[in-house]
């Protein structure tokens, strides 16, 4: 029986320019893959965005695996910055180059390749399941969450989801990734009085406020670490008034946060907290300051155990390494999939990911697919 080559696959996907929010052939080509291998597909459209469900064997099975992953790519950026065509797929010394290539369509690729060969050659008892969105790398609105909501109105169940986004930072297998910080954005919007810059006693300044409001906010320890995650990280992403007057005092200015926070808070304690911090600076200045906050992903936690041991084990034994269980990092659709099941990450170095001339070390995406290989043998077989 022939073997599905994850290498060529990967080729293939890299082709489809699948720039979010277009679909770009990619879910195309693997829907006809996996009905080729028995696998009942559904697309799931919402908002505009295309999601692809799979699954292999009995709904409903008590021991069903998933695998979760995005079609979807970043922007190019400037094309005439690239050295290699974006959507080529071209291989040299050893690396694909491509816009997906690393980040995702290699570790898709690698688990599509590994379930349809697994279910071709020894059909487990129980159940294989991959959800595939379209809208990781954008508002992450109508992606993986449309793919969990579905699931759950037709009765769709996974057991455990392995997440194949990159993991590793330099080396093949060192690291997964057993939980994701937070992030919340919150924007700031300080309201004074405008006036002549010679007669300030006559105006309300916004900006010594705004001045001491983000310094307040990025002087403060939100912690110091707890035992799965690093310390919690504020940082001032922009501030940005607009005045090109040196005679007048501005009635606005805005800013904004970025906040990336471990398993000490939650995004609402950290909401309350920005908006009693700017309550206290506008008694302070007679200012009004409105506050827009949006948490992107809470912060969350698979604790080390059965699913993290039955990953660890399979890279170990593929490459030799054996990898840490992290928590760092952005965010990325496990804070959807804990809600639904034990979720980890496992992928690949992940080094080059939305950069220009992004590519992707072609004997790692052969070792992928044998590390997804692995982890569905011993799965099934435990």
């Amino acid at each position: 029986m022939s073997q599905t080559d994850p290498v060529d696959l990967t080729a293939a996907l890299v082709r489809c320019p699948s720039i979010t929010p277009e679909e770009g052939g990619a879910q195309v080509l693997l829907q006809t893959l996996l009905e080729g291998a028995g696998f009942d597909c559904t697309r799931v459209e919402r908002g505009g965005i295309s999601n692809l469900f799979a699954r292999w064997g009995d709904r409903g099975h008590p021991r069903t695996f998933g695998f979760n992953g995005h079609t979807d790519v970043v922007p190019l950026g400037n094309p005439d910055d690239w050295t290699m065509p974006p959507f080529g797929a071209e291989t040299k010394d050893g690396f694909m180059y491509g816009r997906g290539s690393t980040d995702m369509k290699s570790g898709v690729a690698a688990f599509a390749a590994a379930a349809v060969d697994f279910v071709r050659g020894t059909p487990p008892d129980g159940a294989i399941i991959l959800i595939l969105t379209g809208d990781e790398e954008g508002d992450a609105v109508d992606g993986t969450t449309a793919l969990l909501d579905w699931m759950q109105t037709k009765g769709e169940q996974m057991s455990v989801c392995l997440v194949g986004e990159p993991t590793s930072p330099n080396h093949m297998g060192e690291m997964i990734k057993i939980g994701r910080r937070g992030s919340l954005n919150a924007w700031f919007t300080v309201t004074g009085k405008q006036g002549h810059s010679a007669y300030p006693h006559r105006a309300v300044n916004p900006l010594p406020a705004m001045a001491r409001l983000m310094d307040i906010l990025s002087s403060h320890e939100l912690d110091q670490g707890t035992e799965h995650f690093d310390a919690s990280t504020l940082a001032v992403v922009t501030i940005n008034t607009g005045n090109g007057a040196t005679n007048v005092i501005p009635a606005q200015t805005r800013a904004c946060v970025n906040i990336r926070f471990n398993d000490a808070h939650t995004g609402a304690q950290l909401s309350n907290w920005l908006r009693a911090e700017a309550a206290k600076v506008d008694e302070a200045f007679g200012t009004k300051t409105d506050v827009i906050v949006k948490v992107s992903g809470e912060s969350f936690l698979t604790p080390p155990g059965p699913l993290s041991d039955l990953v660890a084990n399979a890279v170990q034994a593929e490459t030799g390494v054996t990898p840490v269980l992290s928590t760092t990092g952005g965010t990325s659709d496990a804070r959807f999939v804990k809600d639904h099941c034990p979720v980890v990450e496992c992928g690949l170095v992940g080094k080059t990911m939305h950069e220009v001339d992004e590519h992707v070390s072609v004997e790692q995406i052969v070792q992928l697919k044998a590390i997804y290989t692995r982890i569905l043998k011993d799965y099934f077989e435990t």
